[in-house]
């Protein structure tokens, strides 16, 4: 049973001593500036990742077998450098079948899924759009992908990685869509929410969450947004009489989702919601990425007065969580 967890040991002292068990999500072999070699891994369990350092690869007592995506046993203890909280490993096996579970391995949305679900599907059901609601829930009622819509991460690492994080993604878009749909009468609602629940569908197949986060092979060599323009076309051929400039519309919601060519959008987006939906995409994605920064300068003890170490996902720019320099606790508003 797994009673150490990464949020434990990023708070612990240096030199706290442990024993727990990890999923590996990254194994490379390294040198040091004096040619010295060591194994770098990236340790991971649902409460965030480490850095952990083998400074004796040969050592008998380091398994040799393991690899990235494997649960692991580790001992030994909490160090610093740069600033940052490391792992000293000192011993390393393979975990055996039935020492852990994988919902202690891997990150999950502390939301409640079923009710996500629900409003998911209540949505779908406002939309006045006959033929746009007949896509959705001829999508959403097969039963593969109802269950991988609802536990698929929305990322392997950049915004909402963890389990469930894909539909948790979706519902955030939905209500932020609401409010720009109603803000601007210009923009087709039932096409800007069609858009929102399509736009990343394709990541049911792009990811892999058994073992921990990765790409499938189809992944990686053709990508979500590809992926996902398969699936509808597929869907959209099986429905009698689904008009062809809709099609066209829904398609291009895919395909640019991501705004900018240079973000990997095979199109920029040419009509209003496909507009709209690739800056609610990218604000929420950002916001979470400051969530889950301020989230961890917590966990490491971080004060009031602090900046976040540089921020790859948004331009490696520092942080300053305002509401706490100003003296506001989280939970003092809505």
């Amino acid at each position: 049973m797994k009673d150490t967890f990464i949020e434990d040991l990023l708070g612990a002292e240096e030199g706290k001593q442990f024993d727990g068990f990890f999923l590996v999500l990254s194994k490379q072999q390294r040198t040091t500036k004096s040619s010295k070699p060591y194994l770098n891994l990236i340790l991971a369990d649902k409460t965030g990742q480490m850095e952990g350092r083998v400074w004796e690869p040969g050592d008998p007592r380091i398994a040799r077998e393991f690899e990235r995506g494997d649960v692991v046993k580790v001992r030994g203890c909490v160090t610093r450098f740069d600033d940052r909280c490391q792992i000293k490993v000192d011993q390393l096996r393979k975990a055996q079948a039935g020492e852990t579970v994988q919902t202690d391995m891997l990150p999950a949305t502390l939301l409640d899924v079923n009710e996500l679900w629900r409003r998911l599907q209540e949505t779908v059901e406002s939309l006045t759009n006959p033929d746009l609601k007949q896509l959705l829930q001829a999508l959403l009622d097969e039963p593969e992908m109802a269950r991988a819509y609802r536990e698929a991460p929305a990322a392997r690492q950049l915004h909402h990685a963890w389990l469930g994080g894909l539909l948790e993604h979706v519902m955030s878009l939905l209500g932020l869509a609401e409010k720009v749909a109603a803000h601007y009468p210009l923009l087709d609602r039932d096409l800007l929410l069609t858009g929102v629940i399509l736009h990343d569908i394709g990541k049911t197949r792009e990811l892999t969450w058994t073992t921990g986060f990765d790409y499938s092979i189809e992944g990686v060599l053709l990508g979500h947004i590809e992926m996902g323009i398969d699936l509808v076309e597929k869907t959209i051929a099986g429905l009698p009489d689904f008009p062809d400039r809709l099609r066209t519309l829904v398609l291009h919601m895919i395909l640019s989702h991501h705004g900018k060519l240079e973000f990997g959008s095979p199109k920029l987006p040419m009509i209003p919601e496909a507009l709209a939906l690739s800056f609610v995409d990218d604000l929420d994605a950002k916001m979470q990425a400051v969530k889950s920064e301020f989230d961890k300068a917590a966990r490491e003890g971080k004060g009031a007065d602090e900046l976040t170490g540089k921020v790859w996902a948004l331009d490696n720019r520092q942080l300053l969580n305002s509401r706490k320099w100003l003296g506001e606790k989280s939970g003092d508003r809505e």
